[in-house]
């Protein structure tokens, strides 16, 4: 019998995104509430949208902070891009 997963609601918005040599605006989803996260090893999983070069950029700089609508700046951990895409893949923490 196959076990069933919760799903997360997606938290769709606009932010910016500040990195070593870039801060700029990008497009995020983030699956799960934000509001939530505490302090410790709990992380959420999302992706941004901006141009492939920003993207490309963000995932070899490893480590990022991105800051939601609502104005708050989460720690993001780059985990995945394809070349050439315009989405990048991370984990938030606090």
């Amino acid at each position: 019998m196959p076990r069933l997963r919760k799903q997360l609601p997606a938290h769709l918005g606009a932010g910016e995104l500040r990195y070593r040599g870039f801060q700029g605006p990008v497009d995020y989803e983030v699956l799960g509430e934000p509001a939530s996260l505490r302090l410790g090893p709990l992380r959420l999983r999302g992706s941004f949208t901006a141009t492939p070069e920003i993207a490309a950029d963000a995932f070899r700089a490893g480590e990022a902070e991105l800051t939601l609508e609502d104005g708050k700046a989460f720690r993001i951990s780059l985990l995945g891009h394809t070349e050439g895409s315009n989405v990048a893949y991370f984990e938030m923490r606090i």
